[in-house]
Formats: C-alpha cells, structure tokens, sequence
C-alpha cells in the first residue's frame, strides 16, 4: 500500500474541502449571521493542514494508484471530509455536541438528509448554506471532483473512480477518466444552475433557491426551512423540485447521451423504462388511496402523491405534506421506495433499478432451469448478456444489504426504539434517503435516537452511500495482506 501517496491525495482533498467553506463564509458575512469567525477559522486549519500535508508527501516516486489504494482513498475521503464538515458547526455553536455534529455532516455528504436539528430556521445563514453545499459535493462526488485533477498531479484516476462509483455498471462516457469526471460535473452544475433559475421563477428568494438547488439534484434532502418544501405552499415550486429529483435519479451517462442529441437512447435504455414505470405505478396507487381520505381535490392529490413518491424513491427526502398521516397502503409504497432507489450512475441511493431487474430476470431465469433443465440461457439486459461475475456481486450486495439492514434494526429497537422507527431509521439511512416514519418521521427528526444509535445509523449512511462493498473489505483480513 503506498502510504505516502494515499497521504497526498487525501491532503489535497482536505485543502479543497477548505477552499469550498469561503462560499458560505460569503453568505456569513453578507446576512452579517456571526458564523463568519467559525468559517475563517475552519478555512484556515484545514487549507494548512491540507497544503502541509502535499507539500511534505509531493514527492515523486512510484505514482501508481492500485485498486487498494484508490478503495483506501475514497473511504478515508468520506470519513475525512465528514470530519472537516463539523468544524463550522461546533465552532459557531450551531451544533455543539460532536455526535450530533459528526451526524448532520455525515448526512450532508452521503445526501441521506437525516438531521438532528430541531428549529433549522434558528441557525445562522451561512452554516445552513454549509450544510446545503456538503450534499451537493457529495451528490456529484468528491472523490470524482479530485479525479478530474488529477492529471495536473501526474495521476490516473480509474482506480478512484471504480471505487467511488461502484455499481453494477461503470459507463466510461470518455476515453479518459478525467474527461469523464469533467463531463459528470458539467452536467451536474448546468442542471443545477438551470434549477436555480427556475425557482428563481417562482419567486423563490436567491438564497433558498441556491439551498434547495443544492440539495435537489444531489438528492439530499436538506432544506433551510423547518416545514422542508412544504414551507412555500406552492405549486410551481414542488413541480420544479420534482422534476430534479427524478433527473437525480437518473443515471448521468443518459443525460450526457440527451445532451449530446441521442434521444432515442435515453428513452430505449431498460432500465429508464422500468425506473419511470415504477414511479408513475407508485404515484397512481398512492394517488388512489389518499384521493378522497386525505385530499378531496384531484389535484391536490396528485400534487402530494407524485412529490411524495418521487422524493422517496429517488432517496431525496424532501417533503411537502406529513405523510405518516396518510393510510397504510401509501406508507408501505414509500416504504418500499426506500429500499429501491433509483437508476445505477445516478446521484440515488437505496438498491437500484438496475439490480431489482436484474435479480428478478435471474430467479425467472432459475425458475425457467427448473421447468427446462437442459436449456442454455443467460441473463441479459437490453438484449446484452450479463456475465456470472456481475450476477454474483449483484446477489452478494443484497445479501450484505439486508443482513445489515436486519442487524441495524435490531440493534436500534434493543437501544429501545419503537419497531416503526427502528425499521424505518436504518433503512433510510442505509439507502440516504432522508426522513422516515415513527419518531424519525418527516415532521420530525433524529435528534430522539441516542447516540450510540445515530453512529450506527452514520456507519449506515456511509455503507449506502459507497454501496457497502468498499467498506466491506477492510473489515476483511485479506485486504491488508501484502
């Protein structure tokens, strides 16, 4: 393992990390909200630290990025960088405590949208833009935004982006992976620019549009107002909003393709299609059953329906009506979403499309062996076949994702967590969704959990957010060995 490289990278996230905070120091010293010194304060710590550290490691020797290096790199990246993002919050006294503190940035840079706050509209501006900005790195990835600098440095970064984006598929939209990361991030700041100025439309304010732009395409979750979206009571705003989430949930190589005029590809891909046939079959039978019991109005119900299912499929979080209240048959949907997310390569968490049609293609496929023993079939996926090797990493991800699931659970009901709120808690932070149901639920927060609770509950959000295998293995004694 090459210490010394590993060290430089990572320093030069740190550094970045730090630069990043002078965005809502701007927002500190302009609303004048006397969170600017904690901002100053944690730029200045960790840039130097940061800028020590490359100096001191720059040394150019064996520059080669091996596929443990680059696993080691991105876990302790996201562990780091959870770090670096409490300073603002125990230094300006927003967050005082550290668990909770450690859990709020951990939230931020998986985009799971868990907070522990209890009045967010009480913190100053520039910290709750921090918290904004903290989902909208770590929904187009940290680790991808160093990739893309990597050649200044000397560096391939293949290694980094396996590991980062570790899903069934990792489409190479380019030749080079630092194009590909550029060409991610283009994609990523065009949308949500474009988002802002919609909002903008709406007669958001240019702060809350910036924040919930922020948080929306990441599929974050976090928003600056107590009552989430749901604040503004408006049409246009939910409208708009969930028109990003999906585009969040959707794998960012289809919208390179769209943006690149090859429409008949992003609307023929397998997988878009059974993504967009879930949502719409969600929204129609939540639609159903809160028309008339819930909202007497069509359209009312239609509105909260499809931003509900939306927000949870696509693991956003935010919310615009309490949905604990609704009947049974729409909470166990939302539910469900939980635990599906959205397409491979999008910002979502949750299992993903591309496996759920994968898993269910290979037990028919089984099924299929059983009645024909002697046939030759394979699994395939838009009339390609998929290989052995990524059927068993696809059985072998929800095997650890429901054995860890199971485990959390009973953990969080042994620290005495009603059953509602333990099975919801570890779901939606396994698959960074946000809010869930019980006292987790979406009209309140995780500030009840005990601590213990919400490190096992950060410990999930990291799982889900680098889909478990690239944690995984240090945990395996053959990872460490020469």
């Amino acid at each position: 393992m090459n210490a010394r490289l590993i060290a430089h990278l990572t320093a030069v996230l740190v550094f970045c990390l730090g630069a990043s905070m002078c965005l809502p120091l701007i927002a500190s010293l302009y609303y004048n909200d006397g969170s600017a010194p904690a901002f100053l304060i944690s730029i200045a710590v960790t840039c130097v630290l940061g800028g020590c550290v490359f100096l001191i490691t720059r040394r150019r020797q064996d520059l080669h990025l091996s596929h443990r290096d680059g696993m080691v790199i991105v876990t302790l990246g996201w562990i780091i960088a959870g770090l670096i993002a409490t300073m603002p919050y125990l230094i300006s006294g927003a967050i005082p405590d550290f668990t909770n503190a450690y859990f709020e940035s951990m939230s931020g840079f998986t985009t799971t949208g868990a907070s522990i706050l209890q009045n967010i509209e009480a913190l100053p501006r520039g910290i709750l833009l921090w918290r904004a900005q903290t989902q909208w790195m770590g929904g187009g990835g940290i680790i991808i935004l160093a990739i893309a600098i990597l050649p200044f440095l000397g560096i391939g970064g293949m290694q980094l982006y396996k590991a980062e984006a570790p899903g069934p598929v990792v489409d190479k939209l380019t030749p080079r992976i630092a194009e590909t990361a550029k060409a991610l991030w283009k994609i990523y700041i065009f949308l949500t620019l474009f988002q802002i100025l919609l909002l903008l439309i709406g007669k958001m304010s240019p702060y809350d549009a910036l924040c919930h732009a922020f948080a929306t395409l990441p599929t974050g979750g976090f928003s600056p107002k107590n009552a989430s979206v749901g604040h503004y009571q408006s049409a246009y705003i939910d409208i708009v909003i969930l028109i990003f989430m999906f585009l969040g949930g959707i794998n960012f190589s289809l919208h390179y393709k769209l943006l690149h005029g090859n429409i008949k590809r992003f609307f023929l891909d397998p997988e878009f299609r059974v993504y967009l046939c879930i949502v719409v079959a969600f929204i129609f039978l939540v639609f159903t059953d809160v028309y008339g019991s819930i909202y007497p109005k069509v359209l009312d119900a239609l509105r909260y329906a499809s931003f509900q299912v939306v927000s949870m499929i696509t693991t956003t979080g935010f919310a615009t009506a309490d949905f604990e209240k609704w009947p049974a048959l729409s909470q166990v949907i939302l539910f469900i979403s939980m635990f599906l997310g959205g397409m491979a390569g999008s910002t979502s968490g949750g299992i993903k499309i591309m496996r759920i049609i994968l898993l269910i293609k290979h037990s028919y496929l089984e099924i299929f062996r059983i009645i024909h023993p002697h046939a030759t079939t394979m699994v395939k996926l838009g009339g390609v076949p998929v290989s052995q090797t990524i059927m068993r990493s696809i059985w072998g991800f929800f095997l650890l994702f429901m054995g860890i699931y199971i485990v959390g659970v009973i953990i969080l009901a042994a620290m005495g967590l009603d059953m509602i709120t333990a099975l919801t808690a570890m779901v939606t932070c396994m698959s960074n969704v946000g809010p869930g149901l019980g006292s987790v639920g979406p009209m309140d927060n995780f500030a009840s959990v005990p601590a213990a609770g919400k490190w096992i509950l950060s410990f999930g959000m990291l799982l889900g957010r680098l889909e478990i295998y690239t944690i995984i293995v240090f945990l395996i004694p053959a990872f460490w060995r020469k």
